[in-house]
């Protein structure tokens, strides 16, 4: 073998012995560092905050639940494990690094992992046999985003969600909760401590329109 074919050799052996060691922590720490405007913390979510999250959400009908932004899918068997027989699991995130990494991690068959922008949410939600999400979920940065991508995520997400649904966000500023409260008729809010760094919490909620609203 060629020194830099051993070089070489070596380099691939060391990545994948880190990769064992750190595990998950290592893939999301170095997909924050590919991407950071996108990440949105460089360590994921506590279990306070994912229980803050899930818990008040109405899981006995839901047939479509849908995260933006899942990293190495702290989230996920989480909301697996929420999710009544029949229910499904939708991931959408751009950075191919998570987006690989889910796929081999979660064997279940209500799991979608899906390469793309949240943006393209509602394309995205047909394409795997649905027409709308029961809830949607995103711990991106909104208030790190390119100009305009928060607000066309946001509005694509109310279109999507169904009525009685709603619109979660976990955040370290306010930009998403102040986003949803552009789009969601009700916003319900809270805050967590017991996170590295503590985040604001918000749910935005698309009631069902009253049957005045749906006569006018």
């Amino acid at each position: 073998m060629k020194s830099n074919d051993l070089a070489q050799s070596r380099r691939l052996s060391l990545k994948a012995r880190l990769k064992r060691v750190l595990g998950p922590a290592g893939v999301f720490f170095r997909g924050f560092l590919e991407h950071p405007r996108m990440v949105g913390s460089v360590i994921p979510s506590s279990r306070t905050t994912i229980n803050a999250m899930l818990d008040p959400l109405d899981w006995s009908d839901c047939k479509l639940f849908v995260e933006y932004g899942p990293g190495v899918g702290t989230f996920c068997p989480h909301i697996l494990d929420r999710l009544p027989r029949g229910g499904e699991l939708l991931v959408i995130d751009t950075n191919p690094l998570f987006i690989d990494y889910l796929r081999k991690t979660f064997g279940d068959s209500r799991f979608h992992a899906v390469l793309g922008s949240a943006e393209n949410v509602e394309e995205i939600v047909k394409s795997i046999g649905h027409e709308k999400a029961d809830y949607v979920i995103s711990g991106l940065p909104f208030s790190t985003l390119p100009d305009g991508v928060g607000e066309n995520i946001t509005a694509a997400t109310y279109r999507v969600i169904r009525e009685g649904g709603a619109f979660l966000t976990y955040q370290f500023k306010g930009a998403a909760r102040d986003l949803t409260a552009k789009h969601f008729p009700r916003v319900e809010t809270g805050f967590v401590w017991r996170n590295i760094p503590p985040c604001i919490l918000a749910w935005g909620w698309k009631d069902a329109a009253s049957a005045d609203e749906t006569q006018a």
